[in-house]
């Protein structure tokens, strides 16, 4: 099976995730951030904006590539907390 890959951050690759026998690509969404800023000259707002719009915000099927946020539990059910 061959994963569906974002064009332009293969710095920003981690590997393969699987979910219900299927694969998908995983990438940094920290780094594809730093990649737009460095790349391209955007500011980190334009960036997340950008992100947002063009590559999380977009739905290309199944294989629609994953971009993982790290953080920590707490940082996220902090996260959660704040948002809620």
């Amino acid at each position: 099976m061959t994963v569906l890959l974002a064009n332009g951050f293969e710095e920003a690759f981690l590997g393969v995730g699987v979910q219900f026998n299927n694969e998908v690509a995983v990438y940094d969404y920290n780094q594809c951030l730093t990649i737009l800023v460095q790349r391209d000259g955007m500011t980190i707002e334009e960036a997340e904006e950008w992100m947002s719009f063009n590559v999380t915000g977009a739905f290309m099927g199944l294989n629609t590539p994953v971009f993982v946020r790290r953080c920590t539990i707490d940082q996220y059910q902090q996260e959660v907390e704040d948002d809620g």
